[in-house]
């Protein structure tokens, strides 16, 4: 298969696996402006599929740099009507939304971190029934990605840019089955044996997780009562299959954000608004962050768990095999999308409701109360290694091993 094969091959499983676009409904897809070619296949593929409108909005990092860098605070401190509106007023209608990735890992690097924090704050009022919708699961969405130069060549400095664009290429259709017989078949077995996974989680349902590795972390993390194993594909309200992560191999729940001891050791960089936090830890006392540390970065870290109550607090514990596919490639991404699908990681932040039975059905006031954190942010970062162990302490004291030496034990 050449390149333009494999992008209509990619462009179809996204829309009829991925967002899973159904007869009459809306996709709202977000794509950088150099991949429009792309977009118009995206576009051809979901009104095949039966899609009623594609609304495409484009994305341009370079210009979101130059905004950052020249347009004055109070810009950032208000969304627009119209921007608002489109969100909340797109996911009000059950529209279906695909973003698709293309980011320099460092373009905001030097940003004023004032400007940032205004900007995700003003974004978490403005567009509150968009968020709303995905907590309660309402909607269909899927992330997936696409090289940039900048991106390539982060991961791959030692190459010219057409070859490093071309590596990112070959790398990414591996993580998503591209070029396989039937990548669809593909990802429905996948999918079956991430399922066989939460399956076995949520019949123990562990009162606490305890980590341990040779980095340093020794963190023992409580879990809700009645949580929720999710992985692979998720079901909206309506009972329709998607995947909102392509790649995808966690499983995922939320954690119990009252309870947290201990200290955690980053495994991998962390790229957060385009800023690389690197070498850093966390420590936690009953579930809250109170000391960190960052050998790089370590500003814009400090700016991630200051943006509000929730941000030092837990909202996702997850768990990825140190022996699987993307993992195994020995490439760090540095895109939270793919590397987090390569290591056991936590979140900082909100935690998706659904992930504690009825969470979703319940105020985030009432959802508090039972241990699910509320914040802006929700921030993966890596904590997996080859020696990780993580051991399920139940309620009555009795121990299970879930991972030895980075991999599944169960």
């Amino acid at each position: 298969m050449n390149l333009n094969e494999k992008l209509m091959e990619y462009a179809e499983l996204a829309v009829k696996t991925g967002v899973n676009i159904q007869k009459d409904q809306i996709l709202v897809l977000q794509c950088p402006v150099e991949y429009a070619e792309f977009a118009r296949m995206i576009t051809k593929c979901a009104y095949e599929a039966g899609a009623k409108e594609v609304v495409v909005s484009w994305k341009d990092e370079k210009l979101g740099r130059l905004k950052f860098d020249y347009a004055p605070l109070e810009v950032f401190e208000n969304v627009p009507n119209w921007k608002a509106s489109f969100y909340n007023d797109y996911a009000k209608q059950n529209a279906a939304f695909m973003n698709v990735l293309a980011e320099d890992p460092e373009i905001f690097k030097g940003v004023s971190s004032e400007k940032l924090l205004a900007n995700v704050k003003a974004s978490e009022i403005a567009l509150k029934d968009y968020r709303d919708c995905f907590d309660k699961s309402e909607l269909q969405w899927n992330l997936f990605a696409v090289p940039n130069v900048a991106w390539a060549k982060k991961i791959f400095p030692d190459l010219d840019e057409k070859e490093a664009i071309e590596k990112l290429w070959e790398a990414i259709f591996k993580t998503v089955h591209i070029g396989k017989e039937n990548p669809v078949e593909a990802w429905k077995k996948h999918d079956a044996n991430l399922v066989s996974k939460c399956n076995i989680l949520n019949e123990k349902q562990f009162a606490k997780l305890h980590y341990e590795n040779s980095l340093g972390t020794d963190f023992v993390v409580g879990m809700p009562k009645n949580h929720i194993w999710a992985g692979g594909g998720e079901s909206n309200t309506k009972g329709i299959r998607f995947f909102p992560n392509m790649p995808t191999e966690e499983v995922f729940t939320a954690p119990d954000c009252r309870y947290a001891d201990g200290k955690v050791v980053s495994s991998m960089p962390l790229s957060y608004q385009g800023t690389l936090i690197n070498n850093f830890s966390v420590t936690f006392k009953d579930g809250k962050v109170v000391d960190f540390d960052a050998k790089e970065g370590y500003e814009a870290l400090e700016r991630l768990l200051n943006t509000d109550e929730g941000s030092r607090r837990l909202g996702e514990v997850a768990l990825v095999p140190y022996d699987s596919a993307i993992s195994n490639m020995g490439i760090l991404f540095y895109n939270t999308l793919f590397d987090e699908n390569a290591s056991c990681h936590f979140a900082f932040g909100k935690c998706y409701p659904n992930t504690i039975k009825g969470g979703e059905l319940l105020s985030k006031e009432d959802l508090k109360k039972i241990g699910g954190n509320d914040s802006m942010n929700h921030v993966d970062f890596m904590v997996g290694t080859k020696d990780l162990k993580v051991t399920g302490i139940e309620e009555n004291g009795n121990k299970t091993v879930i991972f030895e030496k980075g991999n599944w034990a169960i």
